[in-house]
């Protein structure tokens, strides 16, 4: 019968076994080694021979003479009997050879890997078989301007010889390796009650028994490493519990949420859903009941009844589930009231549907839809205007001071129009391109002055006295363009509708931690109690005709109060009892 190894025998194998493979590769490197080193004795031995031979041509002048034959002497004089010597001349051809008579059978050497080596190098080496001799040689090649010395050493380095000489090393890894198998024979013991003891507390724990204490791990890493394991589980135990807590929440915030969510299985069994979506329920299909699946039976969400239905069909056809998140979505109404319902499948074929009573969006698009009539009706008065006096001017024969009468009127209206379209602008760039206003430092007192400065003849004009009670080094990071919007809209407002001989103050009357708090208020006209919630809304006139009279666009304070509250600001206004209008608006630091 087959006996399963127990898991200290295993790792006791597997230790060994790695142990034996790190003793060979200790054995390669050191083979290796000694290969390299012989390698490069023989290399400067056979250097030594090149300088010997290069210096004999030249005392005995051989290259003049060129009776090569002569270097044989050289040959008496090296103590190996295995070194041969070659000298070619710069084409290739071999002038010389210690080991062959017959130079005209050798090939040309010009392009041997020790010889080519050799002109780019100091020297050239290489390890080869000779095809004039069949023997392996280990080349060493040098370039003397005239000629090549190649010298040569039989290649017969051996694994066997290696080995013979190492003995002891191999004596010494044998015993280190015995060692070692000792040392893991009591090692794996250890790791074996530790890990036994591990085991016993993973049945514990699986058996739902959280009292492990009883089970002692040894003081040491794997002690501590167990240990560990069992607190990594008592806190995933802890997690667990507020799963649980997270998951009730998530029930509360299910129901607190004006949605109405519904969750289903894939067989359209309810899984979890909120009050709201039986409230809907209820409203939609004019009944009264208490169960989710109503919703499958409802007339006016046939559509997403069919999409469900569509795609639980195709999973059962071809897959047991889906590759990806599925959704659909369509609007539509009852009662006057504007839903939207969405469905979104999810890859384990459970879906989710959203009810969401989309009254309010509705409502605020139509106010859209007021805005743009109002816009459409703002430019096509000036426009209107514009085209009949050119029109006159175009078919009617006038007078020079009635031409000029007609393009003043025509200029005018042409500007008005201007500045209804640079305000539009400005409030569509508020709401919808925030990014694109660069916040700096900005002192309020010198931007203040600066429009009391550009707005000068029209004060004058009117008599009006303007206090400014800003302190001169009050600075606070915004976007210019918009601030200088504020202040000359309010100063233009109090211009145009305050009346003569009024008080304009501009005070910084208070700051905290978050805010710097200003009022802008004028003595003079004031505004009916039933338009002051009213003021800031686009296009809105307390008095239409006068405003236009005035040349005002009706945007004026619309932009200042978006302005502020991109300044992360808020803005009322309120009227004196002794007559006048007071804003009071925040800008944060």
């Amino acid at each position: 019968m087959y006996q399963k190894l127990s898991f200290r025998k295993k790792l006791f194998i597997y230790l060994a076994l790695i142990f034996a493979v790190f003793t060979v590769l200790v054995l390669i490197f050191q083979y290796n080694r000694e290969k390299d080193f012989k390698q490069k004795q023989l290399e400067i031995s056979l250097d030594d021979i090149t300088e010997i031979t290069n210096n004999f041509i030249k005392v005995n002048g051989l290259k003049d003479s060129g009776n090569y034959k002569l270097i044989d002497s050289v040959m008496t004089l090296i103590p190996k009997s295995n070194i041969r010597i070659t000298v070619i001349n710069p084409t290739g051809t071999v002038i010389y050879d210690s080991e062959v008579e017959d130079l005209s059978t050798m090939e040309n050497h010009l392009y041997r890997t020790e010889v080519r080596g050799s002109v780019a190098s100091k020297y050239g080496s290489t390890i080869r078989k000779s095809a004039t001799t069949g023997k392996s040689y280990y080349y060493y090649s040098k370039f003397y301007s005239s000629y090549f010395i190649r010298t040569a050493a039989l290649y017969d380095v051996r694994v066997i010889d290696f080995l013979r000489i190492e003995k002891m090393f191999l004596v010494y890894l044998i015993a280190l390796f015995l060692v070692v198998c000792i040392v893991l024979f009591f090692l794996t013991d250890t790791i074996s009650k530790t890990l036994i003891n591990l085991k016993d507390v993973a049945i514990k724990l699986s058996a739902g028994n959280n009292d492990v204490s009883e089970i002692k791990f040894p003081n040491d890493e794997l002690g501590v490493i167990s240990n560990q394991i069992v607190a990594v589980y008592k806190k995933l135990n802890r997690a667990k519990e507020e799963v649980s807590n997270e998951k009730n929440k998530l029930y509360s915030h299910l129901h607190a949420l004006e949605e109405g969510i519904a969750f289903f299985s894939s067989d359209k069994k309810k899984t979890l859903t909120n009050n709201h979506f039986i409230q809907y329920l209820n409203f939609i299909s004019d009944t009264s009941t208490i169960s989710a699946e109503t919703i499958f039976e409802i007339k006016e969400l046939e559509p997403i009844v069919r999409f469900i239905d569509k795609n639980l069909n195709s999973t059962k056809n071809n897959s047991n589930s889906l590759d990806s998140t599925v959704e659909e979505e369509y609007d539509f109404s009852k009662n006057n009231k504007f839903f939207n319902v969405k469905c979104i499948f999810f890859n384990d074929k459970s879906f989710e549907i959203v009810i969401t009573n989309t009254s309010k969006h509705e409502k605020r698009r139509r106010v859209k839809q007021q805005m743009t009539s109002n816009i459409s009706h703002e430019l096509k008065t000036p426009v209107a205007t514009v085209m009949g006096y050119l029109e006159t001017l175009q078919n009617n024969k006038v007078d020079a001071e009635k031409q000029n009468y007609f393009i003043d009127k025509a200029y005018s209206q042409a500007k008005r129009l201007s500045d209804l379209i640079e305000d539009i602008s400005t409030l569509n760039k508020i709401e919808e391109a925030k990014e694109q206003f660069v916040f700096e430092e900005i002192n309020i007192y010198d931007l203040v002055s600066e429009i009391k400065e550009n707005l000068q003849l029209g004060l004058s004009a009117n008599k009006v006295k303007v206090d400014i009670n800003i302190g001169r080094s009050l600075v606070l990071q915004g976007s210019k363009s918009l601030l200088f919007s504020v202040f000359y809209n309010l100063f233009d407002n109090a211009i145009k509708y305050g009346g003569e001989n009024i008080e304009i103050i501009i005070s910084h009357h208070n700051e905290d931690k978050e805010f710097h708090y200003f009022s802008f208020s004028n003595s003079g006209n004031e505004i009916e109690k039933q338009h002051l919630p009213n003021i800031f809304e686009r296009f809105y006139r307390v008095d239409s005709g006068r405003s236009r009279k005035t040349g005002g666009t009706g945007l004026g304070l619309a932009i200042v109060k978006n302005a502020i509250l991109l300044h992360n600001g808020e803005i009322s206004a309120k009227n004196y009892a002794e007559g006048g209008v007071e804003f009071m608006f925040t800008l944060a630091k």
